[in-house]
């Protein structure tokens, strides 16, 4: 007896006396406990393998671990310093709100391995010395037989040795669309996994028949064990607005210490005192630090959230929200979200006449027609037959829940139901009319299924029988006329019109009957062997969402290319994708499959995910290796998946985009967004929500960051012409702080452009600092700071005292940031042509921050905490005039640059 070491054999490859022969299996008696115990031993339990998490503590302290944090804990420090408690409170509290945030977002995300294990059956049925036993799955070993049935899930991977009429749904793992016909015959050792039909996988739902298998894989070494060590070794990417942020903060850390450092030597070098100076630097570390920003980015990110949520996309991890507006490819899953998921007849062949049938999915709302024009069913007799063949040699029914219409049993049987409803035939009714008497049920061996009727219409029993288009045309020697009579059969016509067919992706099915006398009451395999008559051919396919044509077409004006990723067959994902747009011609288009991506090296790869957007009959391994492609050529990849088989390159992608009605736990665990509708439209509304994310992000940086630019330079000059610091640092907290609340997180509001999906994406590696944006932030800061020195002089040589000047100091700082709020609302379009009041939440901010700054200046109790003091009428027009200016230079660049159109 020859026990593998390994569970690395190509089982569905090897005949099955040499499967027996290597697993050591026995069909007769199955393992023995002893035997068994001793394999437990060697090979292990059948449980997914668990990987050590982070703790609790860890994943919470790893959320501090950032530059921008590492700027507000020194600013919660300085502020706690100069004894600022409320100030340094609210700092610290901003830090903790966002590592909490972070903490309860992330911990979600380790959940996918959890949520695999949970998916391994629970029992299985198993043939130990020599009797049928129910046992927990995670007892089985290798070479245990292992019997199945329909609603089992299956609990190890299996080399099936005996099936009867055995069906397994292997969508989760494969992406097949429609139940997957078991046999036990070799297969061809290059075969991907989709068609490897005498395999049976752990976890997937057995939905018809039974079967009989010998465990050849467990735990770790089965097809979603393989898929659980993906996860876990899938890189989980930073975002490309977590990575511009995190350099960015690197700078601005280092800028912030050198010019603080610069102002403390060069005060004490000009013979300041050390105290005096270090204040100094103090005051111009807290004014170059931009506290408002890690708020305003969280909120802005849970503002685009919400939005996002109220158009079906639930978003699990915040910096996904920007990570959309950046995406430069989506790769789609075909069923359920570029199409319905429900199998439809869209043509029928009958009487030697081609119907196209109108309507889509499991309503039964449509019309037959002939050359784009309405017929009436009942005017030719084949075509009204083959309608009720299709109805009455069917297991399946179509039901209705909670409004929608479902089907339950095979989705082909389903379209066939619906089909024959929009002509008026009901399947209670028909089988009322012609009671089944007995049926062959459908076999992969034999490709079709047959049933026995009653038929008093007839004057004795029928047979109907359905299946594929060869296997009925060798059974048939006549076909049924449009009229009822019965004609010699021409079938090569046949066969062109169902390769017609098949040319544009539709499943095609042939049907046939035979009558039979009343005393026939069984059916068997050699009375439906000849002398049958054709009736004709039905067509279906899964057809494509209307939405999703749109959706699609919109992704390519913004400069995103959508590739469909499928486990489906070639034709099929070929004729959907020249539908919905993704390819313009289905004959010319290339469509590369799981064998040729198994062949392909890195560099072949990364070519050809350039030029080709269908990839049919794709493994789990060959989805992750495409998304990585995809990522070394330099794109942001979002991904969109359902199945278990989805979840490692749903977390390798930039985005992981999972599916919240046919979606799988695992999938959904993995995902960084999930869809609660299913459907691809959403993907593109939510990167157009996403894109406006982060145009609100870039404003708002636009915005503060003058200020914080104006307030260090202003306290390095004065330091350096020796002057009276014109702001004191807790005038500067006080400014960074209502200003970034009350003026900056209003643009977190402010509704998308225009032309927002006219754009092509933003390149990943582009840095928020631009260099446009750089230009605005000097050019800003320094009309803030030179307006604030010259309105500080200004009011001491005309007698204010120093608390005066600073309060007309800090006023135009303010108000000069309030004007430029306006300017900040498009980095393109003025706020006229945008539209003056299309933000109200801007206008209710800079009210309310006029309002606190009146109590600033005139409430006695902010005079003595603030060092302010009240001004008269001519020191509010010196404080007010700097913020007209930058309003006007800012509007100017905008038609230097952009034409009067856009700045108007």
């Amino acid at each position: 007896m020859e026990v593998i070491e390994a569970q690395k054999e190509r089982w569905f490859n090897l005949e099955e006396e040499r499967v027996l022969e290597k697993t050591g299996a026995n069909l007769k008696t199955g393992l023995t406990t002893p035997e068994a115990e001793a394999r437990k031993k060697k090979f292990g339990a059948n449980v997914i393998p668990k990987r050590r998490r982070k703790t609790p503590i860890e994943l919470f302290l790893q959320q501090f671990n950032q530059p921008l944090v590492y700027i507000l804990l020194i600013a919660s420090v300085i502020t706690a310093f100069l004894n600022e408690w409320v100030d340094s409170s609210v700092i610290f509290g901003v830090t903790l709100v966002n590592a909490i945030v972070g903490y309860l977002q992330e911990s979600k995300a380790l959940k996918a391995i959890e949520a695999l294990a949970k998916a391994v059956a629970s029992d299985a049925t198993v043939l130990r010395d020599g009797k049928k036993k129910r046992i927990p799955a995670s007892e089985l070993t290798i070479g245990d037989v292992v019997y199945l049935q329909s609603g089992d899930k299956v609990p190890a991977d299996l080399r099936l040795v005996q099936v009867r009429e055995l069906q397994i749904d292997e969508s989760a793992l494969t992406g097949e669309s429609v139940p997957v016909a078991k046999q036990t015959k070799p297969i061809e050792a290059d075969a991907v996994l989709a068609d490897r039909s005498n395999m049976a996988y752990s976890s997937m739902l057995v939905t018809y028949g039974t079967g009989v298998g010998v465990v050849v894989a467990i735990g770790g070494e089965t097809e979603i064990g393989k898929i659980n060590q993906m996860i876990a070794e899938a890189d989980e990417l930073e975002t490309p607005l977590t990575k511009s942020i995190a350099r960015f903060s690197k700078v601005l850390l280092y800028v912030i210490l050198a010019l603080a450092a610069t102002t403390f030597l060069v005060g004490v070098i000009r013979g300041n005192e050390w105290v005096e100076m270090f204040m100094a630097a103090v005051a111009l570390a807290v004014g170059a630090i931009p506290e408002g920003l890690p708020a305003a980015l969280t909120i802005t990110l849970a503002i685009g959230v919400a939005k996002m949520a109220a158009r079906n996309a639930i978003i699990r991890k915040l910096p996904a929200v920007e990570t959309l507006g950046s995406a430069s490819v989506i790769c789609s899953d075909k069923t359920g979200t570029l199409t319905q998921n429900q199998m439809t007849v869209q043509e029928i062949f009958a009487g030697g006449k081609r119907y196209a049938v109108t309507g889509a999915g499991y309503e039964p709302k449509g019309e037959f027609e002939r050359n784009g024009q309405p017929v009436e069913v009942g005017r030719n007799k084949a075509l009204v037959e083959t309608l009720k063949c299709g109805t009455l040699c069917n297991d399946s029914n179509l039901v209705s829940i909670e409004g929608q219409r479902r089907i339950e049993g095979d989705p082909t049987e389903g379209a066939l139901l619906v089909a024959a409803l929009k002509a008026g035939f009901e399947r209670e009714t028909l089988l009322a009319e012609t009671p089944r008497i007995d049926a062959i049920p459908f076999e992969s061996e034999r490709q079709y299924m047959a049933t026995l009727h009653e038929s008093q219409s007839l004057g004795g029993n029928v047979a109907y029988l359905k299946g594929s288009v060869e296997r009925v045309l060798e059974k048939c020697d006549k076909r049924y006329g449009e009229t009822g009579e019965s004609l010699p059969i021409d079938a090569d016509e046949i066969r062109r019109e169902a390769n017609d067919m098949a040319k544009n992706g539709l499943r095609v099915l042939a049907f046939a009957c035979k009558l039979f006398p009343t005393t026939q009451r069984a059916l068997s395999h050699q009375d439906v062997a000849q002398g049958l008559v054709f009736l004709g051919l039905q067509a279906m396919i899964d057809p494509p969402r209307p939405e999703a044509i749109d959706a699609i077409a919109k992704c390519h004006d913004a400069g995103i290319d959508v590739k469909m990723i499928t486990g489906d067959h070639e034709l099929t994902a070929k004729a959907i994708a020249e539908r919905i747009g993704i390819v313009k011609n289905a004959e010319t288009a290339s469509v590369v499959n799981g064998k040729t991506l198994a062949t392909m090296s890195d560099d072949e790869l990364r070519q050809v995910v350039k030029t080709t957007s269908v990839f049919a009959r794709v493994a789990p391994e060959d989805k992750l290796k495409l998304v990585k492609a995809i990522q070394q050529n330099g794109d942001i990849v979002a991904m969109t998946g359902d199945g278990v088989n989805d979840a490692p390159s749903l977390r390798q992608a930039n985005i992981g985009i999972a599916m919240g009605v046919a979606g799988t736990d695992v999938a959904k665990e993995t995902a960084d967004m999930i869809l609660t509708d299913d459907n691809f439209a959403t993907i593109e509304a939510a990167v157009e929500e996403g894109r406006g994310v982060y145009d609100n992000l870039v404003k708002f940086i636009a915005w503060t960051l003058p200020t914080n630019f104006g307030e260090g330079l202003i306290v390095l000059i004065a330091v350096v012409a020796g002057l009276t610091l014109p702001i004191l640092p807790v005038q500067i907290l006080w400014i960074n702080m209502t200003t970034a609340i009350l003026l900056g997180l209003m643009l977190a509001f402010e509704p998308k452009e225009p032309d927002i999906m006219k754009r092509p994406p933003r390149p990943a590696n582009e840095p928020i600092l631009t260099r446009e944006l750089v230009i605005r932030i000097v050019i800003v800061g320094a009309i803030l700071c030179a307006g604030a020195l010259w309105a500080f002089e200004w009011a001491l040589l005309n007698g204010r005292s120093n608390e005066e000047a600073r309060t007309i100091a800090v006023n135009v700082f303010v108000f000069g940031e309030m004007a430029y709020l306006f300017n900040c609302r498009s980095m393109r379009y003025s706020m006229f042509r945008l539209g003056i009041f299309t933000n109200p939440l801007l206008w209710l901010g800079v009210f309310l921050m006029t309002f606190l700054q009146v109590l600033y200046v005139y409430v006695p109790a902010m005079n003595v905490a603030f060092h302010s003091a009240p001004i008269s009428a001519a020191d509010w027009g010196v404080a007010l005039l700097p913020g007209i200016v930058i309003y006007v230079v800012i509007g100017l660049k905008k038609y230097a640059q952009y034409g009067w159109r856009a700045a108007s």
